[in-house]
């Protein structure tokens, strides 16, 4: 991993977390990397993820929807968020970003579910494939770690009550 990727907490332990991953089938010769790492995050903590709870989704301006409807079931503990938006020659680019960003925040702040941001949103090609396994690391394996550190976290903090 370079030296910009995630930096876990000395001991993360997912075993016995309910975690989904939402994955955008958009740009998919990228996203299917940041699925490789985020399901290599889990398996390196401890954890497990059964088929049914990978969501496979059109594209980035879908995520709100598909994170809250997730988040409502009460069966997760987080949700990891792996996307790229690559920019074009259009504005298309800063509605779909920043909307899929508003929308998982809003979803995650009204649901109190963490939901890792692994959404690339890149200039080049070139970029996004440095960030999903490349020069850059692999953005889905930061974002489940930052999920599972979440879950942990959030859990500890609702014990505490």
């Amino acid at each position: 991993m370079s030296t910009d990727s995630y930096s876990p907490p000395a001991a993360l332990n997912a075993a016995g977390l309910r975690l989904a991953v939402v994955v955008s089938r958009f740009n998919g010769f990228v996203t299917d990397r940041l699925r490789e790492g985020a399901l290599e995050a889990i398996a390196e903590t401890g954890g497990a993820i059964a088929e049914r709870d990978i969501v496979q989704i059109p594209g980035a301006w879908e995520f709100p929807v598909t994170v809250r409807a997730l988040a409502e079931r009460d069966r997760y503990d987080a949700i990891v968020c792996l996307g790229a938006v690559i920019r074009g020659d259009t504005p298309h680019f800063d509605y779909v970003a920043g909307e899929a960003a508003r929308g998982i925040a809003d979803a995650s702040a009204a649901t109190g579910i963490p939901m890792a941001f692994g959404i690339l949103t890149t200039d080049t090609v070139e970029q996004a494939t440095d960030r999903a396994g490349g020069k850059h690391g692999n953005k889905g394996y930061d974002a489940a770690m930052t999920a599972i550190e979440m879950a942990i976290l959030l859990r500890g903090l609702r014990a505490e009550t």
